[in-house]
C-alpha cells in the first residue's frame, strides 16, 4: 500500500519531503488520486498538502491579489475579490468539471498538472499570473508563462511545491470573456479554449487586447498578431474575422479521440467571432 502523510503546517511538509523526497504531493486529488486508481500513476509514496493554512485564501496586498495554491476552485468562485476583480477566470471556474471536481480540485493542482486543456491556464496567462514556488530553504517567482514548459510539465525542481498564485489587480480591462467548447456542455474536457481581455473605449474601440487559447499547443497559445489586428479597431465582423484568421495560423492543435486538429484549429479563430456580442 502506497504510504500517504496529511501536511498540517509546512515544517510538516518538509518532514514528510525529507523522509520520502521521490513522494507525489497533492491538494484536492481529482487528478492524481484518479490517475493512481487507473494504473497510470505509481507515486512511491503520497503527501497531501491541502490543508496547510499558508497555501490557502485570498488576500490583497497592494496591487496585487495572492491566491493559495490550496484554494478549491469553489473557494475562488465564491470570493467577492475574485469576483469583482477577474471576471474571466471566474467565468473559467464556472465551466470547470462538475460542482464535486470545484469542491476538491484546486488552483494550484491546476497549474501543476499543467494540461494543454486546463480552463483556469488561459486566464492566468491573459492575467499575466506569477507562481510563487516554495521549498525548505528558499522562494522563488515565476511568470506563468515560464512555469508552465509543456504538456505535463512545469519548472518545479524536486523538493518545490507551487505556493501562491500573484495576479496583479486588472485596470482598465472592461472586457473580460473566457469561453470554451467541450463535447458537452457540462463536464467536458475541453477541446478549445479562449480567454479574452480587452480595453474599449466609449465609442468601442479596442484600446488593448490580450488573447489566449487552450487546447490548442503543447501549452497555452499567444498570438501577438490577432491582438495588434484588433487594437484601433471596432468590433466588427470583418476585424474579427481577419483576427480569427492569425490565430488559425499561431495554433498547432494535435488530432484524439475527441476531435482533429483541423476542427480546434477552425474553432480556435471561430471564438473570437464572439467577442462581437462581448
Amino acid at each position: 500500500m502506497t504510504p500517504v502523510w496529511v501536511a498540517h503546517t509546512l515544517p510538516e511538509l518538509w518532514a514528510a519531503l525529507a523522509a520520502a523526497p521521490d513522494a507525489m504531493v497533492y491538494a484536492g486529488g481529482t487528478d492524481v488520486l484518479v490517475k493512481r486508481r487507473a494504473g497510470v500513476l505509481h507515486p512511491p509514496a503520497l503527501i497531501q498538502l491541502g490543508r496547510i493554512p499558508e497555501l490557502r485564501g485570498v488576500a490583497e496586498q497592494g496591487d496585487w491579489l495572492r491566491l493559495g495554491a490550496a484554494c478549491t476552485h469553489r473557494e475562488l468562485l465564491d470570493n467577492a475579490l475574485v469576483q469583482a476583480l477577474m471576471p474571466v477566470l471566474v467565468q473559467a471556474l464556472q465551466e470547470l468539471g462538475s460542482p464535486l471536481i470545484r469542491n476538491m480540485g484546486t488552483l494550484g493542482g491546476n497549474l501543476g498538472t499543467a494540461s494543454p486543456a486546463g480552463d483556469t491556464l488561459p486566464p492566468l496567462y491573459v492575467l499575466d499570473a506569477e507562481v510563487e514556488i516554495f521549498s525548505r530553504d528558499a522562494r522563488r517567482r515565476l511568470p506563468v508563462r515560464e512555469f508552465i514548459t509543456g504538456p505535463g510539465l512545469t519548472a518545479l525542481r524536486p523538493g518545490e511545491i507551487i505556493a501562491w498564485v500573484w495576479v496583479r489587480k486588472p485596470a482598465g480591462w472592461n472586457v473580460q470573456h473566457f469561453e470554451k467548447v467541450g463535447l458537452r456542455k457540462a463536464l467536458a474536457c475541453s477541446l478549445v479554449s479562449l480567454a479574452a481581455l480587452l480595453q474599449v473605449d466609449a465609442d468601442g474601440v479596442v484600446e488593448r487586447a490580450v488573447l489566449a487559447w487552450g487546447s490548442v499547443g503543447p501549452t497555452v497559445v499567444v498570438c501577438p498578431a490577432a491582438e495588434r489586428r484588433l487594437i484601433g479597431e471596432k468590433l466588427t465582423r470583418p476585424v474579427l474575422q481577419d483576427a480569427a484568421a492569425l490565430a488559425r495560423t499561431a495554433v498547432s492543435p494535435i488530432g484524439d479521440v475527441r476531435a482533429d486538429a483541423d476542427y480546434r484549429r477552425t474553432v480556435a479563430g471561430n471564438l473570437l467571432l464572439r467577442l462581437a456580442g462581448a
